[in-house]
């Protein structure tokens, strides 16, 4: 088939076949030859006139550190809760992630083995880190409180720089291995209140009689001012913090005793709803019966409320009103609240008048400010697992009419009702840790002790809480967003309100399935359709406290309960009952 080069190609006499085959050939010949005149030109390269960024080799050995309180607040609804758990993968982050990677960030802790930049894994080891409450997921907090030892601005005693101990060689350059940490340097001064509580302190967190802090080399270190030459620590972390985490303010000089989590003696949590708690039905479109509740629906009985709350005032046995943690192997469910009651929330702005009509308010009702703001408010010692939120979800059954205030008491009398009915739990979100108390113990009104320095406070800090990216800038754009969401949200829905037929010229059609179901509202944006309603103490029963540890325990490969609480927390990695309180923490 193939001729000589130059001679013309007789193709009179080819196949078809083979006539296909030499125009593919040609054509690929054609594409080749082409692609090899079209030279690609080299990549245009910018000059940059930026210096290379050389990391500096941080030594924590060069850093004095120090012990201190810091009150934070967060809006929990983009979290897995406070908490980080290892080797745990959550959809969303936990707050104590975005406290680890700011810490490592701003270098004010120094994990071994961490890069600052990504410090991998949350590992709170040589940082005395000790936490208050351990929110869960969607829940926030406005008066969260840390305690962790940071690098301080102090300098260094000079006993410190060139010293060699007896027998030691030359002193190491760099970090030493054993100076990776953020633990106290020797010969360090840093600041301290009294012990809370003298009584339980161990001798080693009180003062001793001779300071040494006489000579020469300790001029520098104790004339340093530890508020005004410190470190702004809120001011750094806030600049590195999620926009709905803020540091408020931080405490120089904690008590001798300090632990965010055993030094605490009161927590105080708030839980908001609106009254009405959901959209009310019109009275002549209400499908009624002879089973439904007194109160009209959407509406919540406030008074009733505050009647069975004013029962959880006192020490009582919880354990119908929360999670039980088998893990902890908790016995004592005893906590003493020391106030809870409903109290109404001056709200400004509403935009749904609509519910002030006649044919939507409960009759006899003479107000026409809805609708309102309340919080459930409730002041405690401690708090088991999901407590509050069990306490609410009983609260608002009682606020629609479906249990009575004494349903409160039944589930309080654990010896005539050791074990908890399954009812559900009130939703996450409206629910603020709102403050954590800090008493000393010998003060019967338990007022806070220690001795908080607020964002803004201190000569010249104004700035930081009112200036440009200050403290109160960040939070009006996180307010400002929410609440054009809330305003178009209201206007919209008085707009539907008023569109159409009046109110009372809409007819009731024959009803969808489920539109008869009892609404039981659970602190949610619309409430639960439970068919019959059926009242708590005739729900099933969950198993006993002693029955669920029992099961627990023999699923991890103990004899028995009693045979984990002996020897099992060692072998679990955790902390033996003699060791820790296991009891004294708030798990809401």
């Amino acid at each position: 088939m193939e001729s000589n080069s130059g001679e013309k190609m007789d193709y009179s006499a080819w196949s078809q076949e083979n006539l296909i085959q030499r125009v593919t050939q040609l054509e690929a010949e054609l594409k080749a030859q082409n692609r090899s005149l079209i030279s690609t030109p080299p990549p245009v390269v910018k000059k940059s006139w930026k210096k290379p960024r050389n990391e500096r080799v941080f030594d924590p050995s060069k850093y004095n550190t120090r012990l201190i309180a810091l009150k934070l607040a967060y809006l929990g609804k983009r979290y897995n809760g406070f908490e980080h758990h290892s080797n745990q993968t959550t959809p969303l982050p936990t707050i104590e992630e975005e406290l680890w990677k700011a810490l490592n960030k701003a270098r004010l802790i120094f994990p071994q083995g961490a890069n600052p930049m990504s410090p991998g894994e949350v590992n709170w080891e040589g940082c005395e880190y000790s936490k208050c409450g351990r929110t869960d997921r969607g829940v926030s907090a406005f008066g969260q409180v840390i305690g962790i030892r940071v690098r301080s601005n102090r300098p260094l005693s000079k006993k410190k720089k060139g010293a060699v101990a007896e027998g030691a060689g030359e002193v190491e350059k760099g970090p030493a291995a054993s100076e990776f940490n953020t633990l106290p340097r020797e010969n360090a001064v840093e600041m301290a209140s009294p012990a809370l509580a003298p009584s339980r302190a161990k001798s080693e967190d009180l003062p001793s009689e001779s300071l040494g802090l006489d000579g020469p080399d300790l001029e520098e270190t104790l004339s340093f001012d530890p508020v005004g030459q410190e470190i702004p620590y809120p001011s750094l972390l806030n600049r590195l913090l999620p926009p709905d985490i803020r540091i408020l303010a931080w405490c120089p000089a904690p008590p001798l005793d300090f632990s965010a989590r055993f030094s605490c003696r009161e927590r105080r949590y708030r839980y908001f709803f609106t009254q009405p708690a959901f959209v009310p039905t019109p009275n002549h479109l209400e499908h009624s019966s002879s089973s439904s509740p007194k109160v009209k629906d959407g509406w919540l009985d406030i008074a009733a409320m505050r009647e069975a709350a004013k029962l959880f005032e006192g020490l009582h046995d919880f354990r119908n009103f929360c999670k039980i943690d088998a893990g902890k192997q908790i016995s004592n469910f005893e906590r003493r609240m020391f106030f809870a009651d409903i109290e109404e929330v001056e709200d400004s702005t509403n935009g749904l008048g609509f519910v002030n009509g006649t044919e939507f308010v409960p009759s006899g009702s003479l107000e026409k400010v809805y609708p309102k703001i309340y919080t459930f408010t409730l002041h405690g010692s401690a708090f088991l697992w999901h407590q509050v939120r069990c306490m609410v979800s009983i609260l608002f059954l009682v606020g629609q009419g479906l249990e009575k205030p004494s349903i409160v008491s039944e589930l309080l009398d654990v010896e005539k009702n050791p074990r908890r009915p399954a009812y559900e739990m009130a939703s996450d979100t409206p629910l603020v840790l709102w403050d954590c108390i800090f008493p000393r113990e010998d003060d019967p009104e338990r007022k806070d002790a220690m001795q908080w320095l607020h964002v803004g406070d201190g000569p010249a800090a104004g700035d930081a809480k009112y200036g440009t990216t200050g403290l109160m800038d960040d939070l009006w754009k996180v307010w400002r967003e929410r609440k054009i969401d809330e305003m178009l949200a209201a206007s919209l829905v008085d707009i539907v309100s008023r569109q159409g037929s009046r109110v009372e010229e809409l007819e009731a059609g024959n009803g969808k399935k489920g539109s008869k179901s009892q609404k039981v509202f659970d602190g949610g944006n619309i409430p639960r359709l439970q068919g019959t309603y059926i009242p708590v103490m005739k729900k099933p029963m969950m198993d006993a406290v002693d029955v669920i540890n029992e099961k627990y325990a023999v699923r991890k490969g103990f004899e028995s309960a009693e045979d984990l609480k002996l020897q099992g927390f060692r072998r679990l990695g955790k902390s033996s009952a003699g060791e820790t309180p296991l009891v004294e923490d708030a798990d809401e």
